[in-house]
């Protein structure tokens, strides 16, 4: 496996967040590449362009066509080892603000918002939860929702998955001012809150399950539905050239996390 690790991680995913969008306008993480804090590499996501298959594919490091989460409608829990059964076999802790397909997949289905909305179960896979479920669920609050998980849980993982990209995308598609501005103001709710992640020591990874396209859709295979943004902060990684492919995430956290793993990963991501 290489070199041992042993490090509290952050993994954001930007529902819905194409790669040149991603580039040009989230200013502050940008910043933190100009400023040598921070890599932004291009990932070409799997197929198909969907959120649930591709919420598996990165916490799984499995395609969609191996697990048969092929599409949205496919609700039922996940059948592979993902990041969070396998940092909780380590005895790690974790915790989600996200969306509720996430929970869907790796705690119970289906989605019961009374049980499931917060949820505190030490025997869950995803321990603690702030999940939510309606697509204009605003950005800033899901960050507040995940900080306080971060400050009251101490999780060695956290997952903090924000919807409003993906949500502007689908109403105003693309090439829109609306999809354009609303990952200007998520940029500006990171902002808040990277700086005390990272003097903290977390290390971070900031990606995007898909893309976007001027149908106000995606699925397929065009450049702008599979370009995604894969940002990472962090002593652990090395800010070197990398091609890393989406199946790699899952292994590349589980690295950090000092959770052994037979997940693909990036090696040239890490120091």
């Amino acid at each position: 496996m290489g070199k041992q690790m042993s490090n509290k991680v952050i993994l954001v995913i930007l529902d819905g967040l194409n790669y040149q969008v991603g580039r040009a306008c989230m200013g502050f993480t940008q910043a933190l590449c100009e400023q040598g804090m921070a890599r932004l590499y291009k990932v070409q996501c799997e197929l198909p362009s969907m959120s649930r298959p591709l919420y598996e594919c990165i916490l799984t490091g499995v395609t969609p066509v191996e697990s048969g989460i092929v599409h949205n409608h496919v609700s039922r829990n996940s059948n592979q080892q993902s990041v969070f059964s396998l940092a909780r076999a380590n005895g790690l802790r974790t915790a989600a603000a996200a969306y509720h397909w996430i929970s869907e997949l790796y705690n119970r289905t289906p989605w019961d918002a009374a049980r499931d909305r917060h949820t505190d179960d030490e025997s869950q896979l995803i321990q603690h939860g702030m999940f939510y479920s309606v697509d204009h669920y605003p950005d800033c609050h899901l960050f507040n929702d995940a900080e306080y998980l971060r400050r009251r849980f101490d999780p060695d993982f956290l997952l903090v998955h924000p919807m409003n990209i993906d949500d502007a995308g689908h109403k105003a598609g693309l090439d829109s001012a609306k999809y354009r501005n609303t990952t200007r103001h998520t940029d500006i709710s990171l902002s808040e809150y990277l700086p005390r992640w990272i003097e903290a020591g977390y290390q971070i990874l900031i990606t995007a399950d898909h893309g976007m396209n001027d149908d106000k859709s995606h699925g397929g295979l065009l450049s702008e539905e599979r370009d995604v943004p894969l940002w990472v902060i962090g002593d652990a990684f090395s800010l070197m050239e990398a091609e890393p492919l989406q199946t790699d995430i899952c292994g590349t956290l589980c690295q950090l996390l000092g959770t052994p793993h037979d997940k693909p990963l990036c090696r040239e991501l890490l120091k």
